[in-house]
């Protein structure tokens, strides 16, 4: 964020705090975020003190405001699917790191400090509560999101996962709406509950990889 700026869009905020334009809207309209309307128009602007002491009430790290950018890790060897949902999740604002093993994983999660990891449970010697315990013991403040995502995978694997440490589950094929979804309690300053599966009727991301 250039430091000259004293006021902010919505999209700033949302890209500072890690959540969806829609959900700065809805903290402005119900006043717990202040700020003002340009006169003659809807748009909405948010005093940096203002955004500041939003952020000290709900707890939020303030790293954000040095780098607003929506991190996500993907740990999967499927180089089609990856960067399908590189090119897709770009498009809604997060920034995507690839890895294709687990040590790629830990090494980029040290470097990029994502506040989403998509792990491919399928993965050969893949430990889920391994990888759960790993992210969430080198986190800085607040660890990232763990989502689990297999072919075949079931309602009584993706409870195991959530089990592990997990936080949400998506069986393949999906697409990429779908993560986002899975993605978004990230971006919000309460905590959030474990998701489950949701997968939309008719994916856009196909692929081929083992069950559970």
């Amino acid at each position: 964020m250039d430091p000259r700026k004293t006021v902010l869009t919505t999209g700033e905020v949302a890209k500072i705090c890690n959540v969806a334009p829609r959900t700065v809207s809805q903290w402005f309209d119900s006043g717990q975020l202040r700020g003002y309307r340009i006169p003659g128009s809807k748009d909405r602007r948010i005093p940096i003190e203002q955004l500041v002491r939003f952020m000290r009430t709900h707890k939020m790290p303030f790293n954000g405001l040095d780098s607003g950018g929506r991190r996500v890790l993907i740990l999967d060897t499927d180089a089609a699917l990856c960067d399908t949902l590189r090119t897709a999740l770009n498009g809604h604002g997060y920034e995507v790191t690839v890895a294709a093993s687990a040590l790629e994983a830990g090494s980029a999660a040290h470097e990029v400090k994502p506040h989403v990891v998509v792990v491919d449970i399928s993965l050969p010697d893949f430990s889920p509560r391994a990888i759960s315990r790993f992210f969430r013991s080198t986190a800085d403040r607040h660890p990232p999101r763990l989502i689990g995502v297999a072919t075949g995978l079931t309602e009584a694997c993706g409870q195991a996962l959530l089990r592990d440490g997990f936080d949400a589950f998506l069986c393949k094929p999906f697409d990429a709406r779908s993560l986002v979804r899975l993605m978004e309690p990230a971006t919000t300053p309460s905590p959030h509950p474990s998701d489950g599966v949701a997968v939309l009727p008719e994916p856009q991301v196909r692929v081929n990889t083992h069950g559970c």
